[in-house]
């Protein structure tokens, strides 16, 4: 019940601004094949501002690894609440991640940034790997990341 209540007020928290409608949005990040341990990815949303607006998905769900995920976890406070019930496993070097979650259209041409910041095992971590404004424009093109993400991109 706990997991669903906090997934509830995500879900609540990135569909209201404005009391807009919601649409379906699939997140797609292929990673390099940097030839590591399965990366821990962190996706969250940032107002024009800069400031945290929510927490979309996590790849990785051993908790105590977070704290690398160094942008996400100050922007939270390392707030594991902020990611119940929205983990999946890590993310294999090489291998693709494809995530469809329903985002507010108020979210869309109106300043927010989506951003993807990622940790593995005894390599260094890479904080803000993959910066993104969400535009309607700016869907299904696709972004390079910094270090272990090959090309990131949202589809609508």
């Amino acid at each position: 019940m706990k997991s669903f209540l906090a997934t509830l007020a995500l879900t609540t928290a990135l569909t209201l601004p404005g009391v807009a409608m919601a649409r379906p949005v699939t997140l797609t990040t292929t990673l390099n094949n940097y030839g590591g341990d399965g990366a821990y990815l962190a996706f969250y949303v940032t107002d024009a501002s800069d400031a945290y607006v929510g927490s979309l998905w996590m790849a990785g769900d051993k908790s105590k690894y977070y704290k690398h995920l160094s942008d996400w976890y100050r922007a939270t406070g390392g707030d594991t609440a902020q990611v119940n019930g929205i983990t999946g496993a890590s993310v294999g070097a090489g291998r693709k991640l494809e995530i469809t979650l329903d985002l507010a259209d108020a979210l869309f041409d109106a300043g927010y940034t989506l951003h993807i910041d990622a940790a593995v095992e005894d390599m260094r971590d890479s904080p803000n790997e993959v910066a993104v404004p969400l535009t309607t424009a700016g869907a299904g093109t696709p972004v390079n990341g910094r270090r272990y993400i090959a090309s990131f991109n949202y589809d609508m």
